[in-house]
């Protein structure tokens, strides 16, 4: 009898455990809106990082602050250290950044020649 029991605890486990062969059903009572939308997006570019800062002063005594991208063809320059950035881009590596309002930036590094507001270029060292 001590041996009877134990096999049919076995037996009735197996019958139980075989019984829901299904996967649990999933009821989503919030479905995302914009689901479709998101799934048939174009992939997203990040923009390129800040691999260089440098605060320049110029030949006229006017500081300059210039942040070079990563990809050597962008940069933002800025005329005051909260002011709002001006965006230049250059056609090529090793060609001038240019911009709106008049604002370009030619080299890299120590000495770099910097123009604002649609003024002459200067030299400008760090």
């Amino acid at each position: 009898m001590t041996r009877i029991a134990p096999l049919t605890a076995v037996a009735a486990m197996l019958v139980l455990a075989a019984c829901n062969n299904k996967e649990p059903e999933v009821i989503d009572t919030n479905p995302d809106p914009m689901a479709n939308q998101i799934a048939n997006a174009a992939p997203v570019e990040l923009p390129p990082a800040v691999t260089d800062s440098g605060i320049y002063r110029c030949k006229d005594n006017s500081i300059v602050y210039v942040d070079f991208l990563g990809d050597k063809t962008q940069a933002n320059v800025r005329t005051k250290k909260g002011g709002t950035p001006v965006h230049v881009q250059a056609e090529g590596e090793g060609k001038p950044l240019t911009g709106g309002n008049g604002f370009s930036v030619s080299g890299s590094g120590k000495t770099v020649q910097i123009a604002v507001n649609g003024g002459a270029a200067q030299t400008c060292n760090r």
